[in-house]
């Protein structure tokens, strides 16, 4: 069954799962209910004997179409990318909470969180390590204050797969979801992903990466001249080329970039 309600108390998404329903927020758009009915029905009238049939059907979609779980404490936002998703073809949860969410997750689903880092009660980064000390498996994209860096790099560490700065760009959201859904799905890619931040990182000369390790901490280049004993002027120019070897044009890509060639295994060659 399916179940249109505005109440998204924890209370409520809890007896929803417990009853095996599919719940969606009012007000539902027409083409995702559409999906959830055919599916539904689809389901209904397979034939049991048709199972090698259904798992060929599986494998030409790549299994079950994953859904996007949005957790924001404000609404307008939560409603706002509901309905971005829904005009790009994705399925779509929203959540006012951490808690909300956490009280109807269950493990076998697929699909991609997409949080913000600062809620009242379980903020964001509490939400992503709570999922990673469960294994969840979930990839999931903190939104986090522009230029918040310890935020960024906290997100990162929490298990967020990637992480975007308010005022967040619909392409840009699109884009992450979109990045963090085939890495999941092909573990290869995520693999070759961190090879290839970890041999951009090794260009760096060892003042270069002096410099860089302070500059993901957040800190400002009048602190990191201070810190490492050259001008302010020598900071500026060693950040440039960091840049300009490792290819990224941007500091949250910067980061990024550190943070796949930590989670590298070491013995990877």
């Amino acid at each position: 069954a399916i179940i249109l309600t505005g109440d998204i108390s924890s209370d409520t998404l809890r007896k929803i799962a417990h009853a095996g329903c599919v719940h969606l927020s009012k007000p539902a758009e027409p083409e995702t209910l559409t999906q959830q009915i055919q599916g539904f029905l689809a389901a209904k009238q397979r034939p049991r004997s048709d199972e090698t049939a259904r798992q060929a059907d599986l494998s030409a979609t790549g299994g079950p179409r994953p859904t996007v779980f949005v957790v924001d404490d404000d609404r307008t936002v939560r409603d706002d990318m509901q309905e971005l998703l829904h005009e790009h073809g994705y399925l779509a949860e929203a959540y006012a909470s951490g808690e909300a969410f956490l009280a109807v997750d269950r493990p076998n689903r697929k699909g991609c969180l997409v949080t913000d880092a600062l809620m009242p009660g379980m903020g964001g980064i509490a939400l992503l390590e709570r999922l990673k000390a469960e294994n969840r498996g979930l990839p999931a994209i903190m939104i986090t204050g522009h230029g918040d860096i310890a935020m960024a790099i906290q997100a990162m560490k929490a298990g967020a797969a990637d992480f975007l700065e308010k005022p967040v760009r619909p392409d840009e959201l699109l884009a992450s979801i979109g990045r963090a859904l085939e890495r999941i799905r092909d573990s290869g890619k995520l693999a070759e992903w961190r090879k290839t931040a970890a041999e951009r990182l090794a260009r760096l000369t060892p003042r270069e990466r002096d410099v860089l390790d302070l500059v993901v901490r957040g800190r400002p280049n009048k602190i990191i001249a201070h810190d490492l004993g050259i001008s302010q002027r020598t900071v500026e120019n060693h950040r440039a080329a960091v840049m300009k070897r490792t290819g990224v044009a941007s500091l949250p890509d910067l980061i990024r970039l550190v943070m796949a060639a930590a989670d590298r295994p070491p013995h990877s060659a």
